[in-house]
C-alpha cells in the first residue's frame, strides 16, 4: 500500500508544480506581455481540470502519508519532533496554497483585466514557489534535510 501511496503522491506532486512551473514560466510572460487576461483564463480552465484532482490526491495521500509515518495525530504538529515539523510544514505550505487560491477565485479572477493581471501574476509565482518548496520538503523525509 505504501508505494501506490507514495506513487500517487509523486505523480499528484508533478501535475501540480509541474503546471505552475508551465503558468509561471512559459505562459505568464506571454500574458503579462500581451495584457491578455483571456489567454490566462484559458490556460487556468484546461489546466484546472487536472489540477485540483491532483491537489485532492495530494492531500488525501499526505494525510495517509503522514498517519503511516506518524499514527498518534496529536503529535502532527509537535515541533521537537523532526517528523513532525516536516508534516507542520507541509500543513504550512497547504495553508497558504489554500488561502492563495481563494483570495485568487473570490477577489482577483472575478474582476480579471489588464489592469490587475500583476495581481494574478503575483498568486500565481507564490503558488509555484510554494509549489517548489512542498516538493523539496517533501523529499526531506526521505533525505532529512529539515531534520
Amino acid at each position: 500500500m505504501y508505494g501506490y501511496l507514495i506513487l500517487a503522491h509523486i505523480l499528484g506532486a508533478t501535475v501540480w508544480t509541474g503546471g505552475h512551473i508551465v503558468l509561471a514560466l512559459a505562459v505568464l510572460p506571454r500574458v503579462l506581455k500581451e495584457k491578455s487576461p483571456q489567454r490566462l483564463l484559458e490556460f487556468e480552465s484546461a489546466f484546472e481540470r487536472i489540477g485540483k484532482p491532483a491537489m485532492l490526491i495530494q492531500i488525501v495521500t499526505g494525510l495517509l502519508l503522514a498517519h503511516r509515518l506518524l499514527p498518534d495525530i496529536s503529535l502532527w504538529l509537535d515541533w521537537s519532533n523532526p517528523i513532525s515539523r516536516v508534516i507542520a510544514i507541509k500543513f504550512i505550505l497547504l495553508t497558504l496554497t489554500i488561502l492563495l487560491a481563494v483570495d485568487a477565485k473570490l477577489r482577483v479572477l472575478p474582476k480579471l483585466s489588464q489592469q490587475n493581471l500583476w495581481d494574478m501574476a503575483l498568486h500565481i509565482i507564490a503558488v509555484t514557489l510554494l509549489s517548489i518548496i512542498f516538493v523539496i520538503v517533501g523529499v526531506s523525509f526521505k533525505t532529512g534535510w529539515l531534520y
